[in-house]
């Protein structure tokens, strides 16, 4: 199981960045134009579809093994959160700060993830 875990925890790290990376490169753009069924949506799919398999992997490896600093609760937000980012991302209206505390939310639960996996 852990490295499914593993696996899924590292894809949707690249996700979080592929969205980051639209944020502040594209979307910002003035002469931008999103086309939400060429762009947004198969990205918001291919990250739900390995969000609905992390999450019940996510959650239950932390209930089992209970690490240091990750909790079920934190597994469930990520879940919201990157199910989110995926979508605003490509939103000109998307705050700087609210889209960066996000990222920042999702980076670290899945960073201690794969620590706490690890050891």
């Amino acid at each position: 199981m852990n490295q499914n875990l593993i696996s899924l925890t590292k894809q949707l790290m690249e996700i979080t960045e592929e969205a980051r990376l639209q944020y502040v490169n594209r979307t910002q753009l003035e002469t931008y134009e999103v086309d939400f069924y060429g762009e947004v949506k198969p990205f918001a799919d291919r990250a739900l579809a390995i969000l609905k398999e992390w999450e019940p992997l996510a959650r239950e490896w932390v209930m089992e093994n209970k690490p240091k600093y990750l909790y079920p609760i934190q597994i469930k937000n990520t879940y919201e959160n990157l199910e989110m980012v995926s979508v605003i991302a490509w939103q000109k209206d998307t705050g700087p700060k609210k889209f960066n505390e996000r990222v920042q939310s999702i980076e670290y639960v899945l960073e201690k993830l794969i620590e706490q996996t690890d050891e």
